[in-house]
């Protein structure tokens, strides 16, 4: 008797050989009508961009007189820095401020109403801020810097905006200790700001063309980012069903594509977000009004599930750093390329790249079963055939930490992912591969298109 996983097998490779041709194209008509055609029978995956010709000279185990800690970067509309939710009684020593380059500090006021403070605070900080200035608001967990311009107010997220303090609410929720670099802007030069910061560990995007469409958006910034400077990035696949390979935030080989989960409801893909993402990961949060003091509101999206993600590996990060040791961040050639670089009890060194980090991942994730599916949530169920399709290598949330913390200190691996996982994962990957074409599968393999000349048409 043939094998059912074989045929699905048989027919996803067919499937694919017919769509990476036609993707060619770059028409979202095209990538529309193949989805249907292929349905249950794509995925995404993910594979090891790190830089393996890092230095050899790793600085480990830095005494720092501080906390451990890890630093993520939220790109977004700007942030409520006078929202209690970023309040902190810690004060960031100045050999952080210093390596993150701050040029600036506020001493932000926290008496009145959200206009009370900000007319307080106008004339010494709101308009005394450059596009060239990073700047640290005291008393709040919140370093930030406006690099676009273009903007009413740098960094402050305005009663005209909205996003960005619940995008960065959203990190501070899944790792209430992690420190915020946060850049206003939507643009390769605001990725960039994040990923020429040595200290920063994850990047966060939550932005993107409507429906997926496959045009250039920052995917040379956040190639500079993974591939170059080692960090993490995670990317919101479109609020719609939308196929994420072709999306320039969620679809990169490089980035960790996230859609949605119906995590408070009936357990299920939210039918309104990206398809065959890496992740699916909570769609609906409370989190952090912009235009208030203390208020909070419930919202949906890939927009939330993605710092969320964000957040997740920021903790996972900084436990690891304070098992091994390590008072440092970031991934820089000073630290060998490694996120974490530390020691064992025994002094044996430890050191952990981007891609064990998202190995782990992977490997945590899990497939809710199509059972708890109620037709009147609005939700799709996530199918029992090929579940890869809809939401990767699976669900990923705060129940994730524990496996991946004891997988990557050793203490109890993972198992293995199923073969026809791994097969329908790997398959996707060939696909983003081919269809952004700058990082080939095969190890020590040269990349056969210039990077430089494939995204010659950068956002502006």
């Amino acid at each position: 008797m043939v094998d059912a996983v074989d045929v699905g097998t048989a027919v996803a490779r067919e499937a694919v050989d017919i769509w990476l041709f036609k993707l060619k194209f770059r028409t979202w008509l095209i990538v529309v009508l193949l989805l249907a055609v292929c349905g249950w029978y794509f995925a995404s995956s993910a594979w090891d961009f790190s830089d393996e010709n890092s230095s050899s000279s790793i600085e480990t185990s830095t005494d720092t007189g501080w906390r451990t800690y890890s630093v993520v970067a939220p790109v977004d509309t700007g942030i409520n820095v006078y929202h209690d939710h970023f309040r902190t009684d810690e004060v960031y020593p100045d050999w952080l401020l210093d390596s993150l380059g701050v040029t600036k500090t506020c001493d932000t006021t926290f008496e009145g109403s959200w206009e009370e403070r900000y007319q307080a605070d106008k004339e010494s900080c709101w308009d005394t801020i450059t596009t060239s200035d990073i700047v640290y608001f005291h008393g709040t967990k919140i370093i930030g810097t406006s690099p676009d311009g273009g903007t009413d107010i740098h960094i402050l997220d305005d009663p005209s905006d909205g996003h960005g303090t619940a995008v960065t609410g959203a990190v501070l929720d899944a790792n209430p200790d992690a420190v915020i670099f946060f850049v206003e802007g939507f643009s390769t030069e605001a990725v960039l700001a994040a990923s020429n910061q040595p200290l920063v560990d994850i990047i966060s995007t939550s932005f993107g063309a409507i429906g997926s469409l496959p045009v250039p958006g920052i995917e040379t910034g956040t190639y500079e980012a993974v591939v170059d400077n080692n960090k993490i990035h995670t990317g919101a696949a479109d609020n719609t069903p939308s196929p994420a390979v072709q999306d320039a935030t969620a679809g990169p080989p490089w980035s960790i594509g996230i859609a949605g989960y119906a995590e408070e409801g009936d357990d299920q893909k939210e039918t309104m977000s990206g398809s065959y993402p890496d992740i699916a990961a909570d769609w609906t949060q409370v989190l952090p009004n912009h235009d208030d003091t203390d208020g909070y509101h419930e919202t949906s999206g890939t927009s939330f599930a993605t710092p969320r993600t964000a957040g997740i590996l920021s903790f996972i990060l900084q436990e690891l750093r304070e098992e091994f040791n390590d008072g440092g961040s970031g991934a820089s050639p000073e630290r060998g390329g490694y996120l974490v670089a530390g020691n064992t009890s025994e002094g044996e060194t430890f050191t952990l790249r981007n891609s064990e980090v998202r190995n782990a991942l992977n490997l945590s994730a899990w497939y809710p079963s199509f059972t708890t599916w109620d037709p009147l949530s609005g939700t799709t169920p996530v199918s029992p055939v090929a579940p890869c399709t809809q939401v990767g290598w699976g669900v990923v949330n705060m129940s994730n930490i524990e496996p991946m913390l004891m997988h990557l200190n050793g203490s109890q691996p993972m198992t293995d992912r199923s073969g026809d996982v791994v097969l329908c994962m790997s398959i996707n990957q060939e696909a983003r591969e081919a269809y952004w074409g700058v990082y080939p599968s095969a190890p020590g393999q040269d990349t056969v298109i210039d990077r430089i000349a494939l995204f010659e048409k950068e956002e502006s």
